[in-house]
């Protein structure tokens, strides 16, 4: 029988008794219902092969492969495989690779014209200690915006790239880095619940359209200070089967980065868009 429990007081939601592979049509619409109003859901005890994994992807959107190539499985390229490959051939721990995710919060796909609705991954080997990836709700910041604030950046857009103003684009291959920044509005309207989010990401960001240098440099350093509200936060401790899917239209996450990097901490992941653009 399926169980859904609220995991935080304003975002997360744990689904258990129910396997994945055989859910009916109204099981999963339950459920999508219970991610909508959460942010992020997590699905406990799965054993799921690649397709199956893929399969229940698909029923949120459409399942697109990350920009960065190196780290797609190489006969699967919709899967990402996190985790993998951390050391160099000369021994020495590749931050970017084990550090992925955690260089501070964020939201996948920004720089997209047609950014990522989810982001889902599948845990496959989990450390002892540490690994945990943390979450937080862009409607709450969106609620804690000060008025004359959200009067300014109403209708307003932000360009955002991949790495954003440090460049930070070490895991794309050459041709795939400096692309023309994608614009999406500061203030967004999720397209399923009708709820304003705050929808930034500072670690992409390039600038905020029509600010002068100044003004974009309050604007980001204003919007980075609100996006993260302690009662809207939700930590995941992970164990192997989690099924983890959090919504990028209004929620932020960040990986702790703080697992012994002798240990594997690996997950498959699936990056999916709207069924149509826009949305």
């Amino acid at each position: 029988m399926v169980q859904i429990r609220r995991v935080g007081p304003r975002i997360g939601v744990e689904i258990s008794g129910i396997d994945l592979r055989t859910m009916s049509d109204d099981d999963f619409n339950r459920i999508y219902q219970a991610w909508l109003g959460h942010n992020v859901m997590v699905v406990k005890d799965q054993d799921l092969t690649m397709e199956e994994f893929l399969a229940y992807s698909r029923r949120f959107g459409i399942v697109s492969p990350h920009p960065s190539k190196s780290t797609r499985h190489p006969e699967v390229p919709e899967v990402t495989v996190m985790g993998i490959n951390k050391f160099k051939p000369d021994g020495s721990l590749d931050q970017a690779v084990y550090r992925r995710g955690a260089e501070g919060w964020h939201t996948d796909g920004a720089y997209d014209d047609v950014p990522f609705k989810a982001t889902q991954l599948y845990g496959l080997a989990i450390p002892d200690r540490g690994g945990d990836t943390h979450f937080a709700s862009a409607y709450a910041a969106y609620d804690a915006m000060p008025e004359r604030l959200r009067t300014r950046l109403e209708g307003v857009r932000g360009a955002f790239t991949y790495g954003g103003r440090r460049r930070n684009q070490a895991l794309l291959n050459p041709e795939d880095r400096d692309r023309a920044p994608a614009f999406h509005l500061i203030i967004r309207t999720h397209a399923e619940t009708g709820r304003k989010s705050l929808y930034f990401d500072p670690g992409k960001i390039m600038y905020i359209e029509g600010a002068e240098p100044a003004e974009n440099d309050d604007l980001i350093e204003a919007l980075t200070a609100l996006m993260i509200q302690p009662e809207a936060e939700y930590r995941h401790k992970w164990s192997v089967g989690d099924v983890v899917i959090w919504d990028n239209r209004c929620s932020y996450h960040k990986a702790a980065g703080d697992y012994p990097p002798e240990q594997d901490r690996i997950h498959w992941r699936t990056s999916i868009k709207e069924w149509t653009a826009g949305a």
